[in-house]
């Protein structure tokens, strides 16, 4: 970070020109001042466009893709027609509203969803490799997930049968905000957080709650077991309209409480010293964001399962690409995220046809490289 770009963070009073650690030179434009030599800013606002676009093209394709193939002309036309509309058979209308749009609507929410907590993450740990199962929010929502699956009909029984189709993500919420809590506790000391108990005390809770998944999958039966076996690979293949809106008030309100953390997460890049004089309430920061992560992450994973590397490759990929500005880093990570799963999604369904592959297969094929390039590029870059 030059003077001259810390200089005109402070005049912005939260609107920040910083770049991540071990990133290059260039700093994030404000609005309004002069472009500057390197600035990314312009081709980050381009992106956003190109993602959008390219998001809508690959909904389309998405719709289309499967045992009975569709044009995207087509898809578009019985969208525009309706539920109800004639311009197409009866069988493609209700395999295009019935069967494909919930699942590629939920299909993309998860992925939006994966990747903007991924950023949120990266930028609040000032860490491009962070990401929710790095503090175990992941380990909770999955642990509770898992006890609701195991215990409906016994110990949990009430559970279910009080909030019906809404248990699982309840609880996976309630799982990944009760880890975030505890973390969050005892990472605090005397109202301050520290970044590197916080990270220790994930990394326990998700050892523990990891335990307590393994035990709970021990006392399940073999429907169960086979149910929590596809599951744990991830997969979108039961999603329906009740899944859907069961899981989209919860990520629905992390997308949107995102951008309005964005200029925060920019200050906070730079210290949280330097963000407290900045203006930035960091405490506060600290406890929405890591409440709109928990938000998220516990409602994607309770209807999709675990799906990894996403929220890790993408916000990585785009910073390298079009600079650390959260301001456009969040909206096109939620767009990157939801390209990313709705193609590895349309590749689960057709490369093994007619069977599915579970897609936290792919993602973890896709992502696990990248993952080891991103660590030899930062290696490089530490110079060892």
């Amino acid at each position: 970070m030059s003077v001259e770009a810390l200089g005109a963070v402070r005049q912005a009073r939260g609107a920040t020109r910083s770049e991540q650690p071990g990133a290059s030179g260039d700093a994030a434009r404000i609005a309004g001042e002069p472009a500057l030599s390197g600035d990314r800013s312009r081709r980050a606002r381009l992106a956003t466009l190109g993602l959008a676009a390219l998001l809508l093209a690959t909904f389309l394709a998405a719709l289309g893709t499967g045992p009975a193939f569709l044009s995207p002309g087509k898809v578009a036309a019985i969208l525009a027609a309706g539920p109800k509309g004639q311009v197409a058979s009866l069988a493609d209308t209700v395999i295009v509203w019935q069967i494909r749009l919930p699942r590629v609507l939920l299909c993309a929410l998860v992925g939006a969803s994966l990747a903007l907590v991924g950023a949120m993450m990266q930028g609040l740990f000032r860490n491009p490799l962070a990401d929710p199962g790095l503090i175990g929010v992941s380990s909770g929502a999955a642990f509770a997930a898992v006890a609701t699956i195991v215990l409906s009909g016994g110990a949990l029984a009430p559970f279910a049968a009080l909030f019906g189709l809404y248990a699982l993500p309840v609880a996976a919420f309630g799982g990944g905000l009760a880890a975030t809590l505890v973390i969050y506790r005892v990472g605090t000391r005397a109202g301050r957080s520290s970044v590197a108990l916080i990270l220790l005390a994930g990394i326990a809770l998700g050892a523990f709650a990891a335990a307590g998944t393994g035990f709970l999958v021990y006392l399940s039966d073999d429907n169960q077991l086979r149910d929590l076996t596809f599951w744990s690979l991830g997969g979108l293949g039961g999603a329906t309209w009740g899944k859907l809106w069961a899981a989209l008030p919860m990520m629905g309100a992390a997308l949107i409480a995102a951008p309005f953390l964005a200029r925060g997460l920019n200050g906070i890049v730079l210290g949280e010293a330097e963000a407290y004089h900045l203006g930035i309430r960091v405490q506060r920061l600290k406890r929405l964001t890591i409440l709109t992560v928990a938000l998220a992450t516990g409602a994607a994973v309770a209807v999709s399962g675990t799906i990894g590397f996403v929220g890790i490759v993408v916000p990585h990929l785009l910073r390298l690409g079009f600079g650390p500005d959260h301001r456009t880093l969040l909206p096109n990570a939620a767009l990157g995220g939801a390209i990313l799963l709705l193609l590895a999604d349309m590749v689960a369904r057709t490369l093994v046809a007619p069977a599915e592959l579970p897609i936290g297969i792919l993602t973890a094929a896709i992502g696990a490289p990248v993952f080891l390039w991103i660590l030899l590029r930062r290696r490089g870059l530490a110079g060892f």
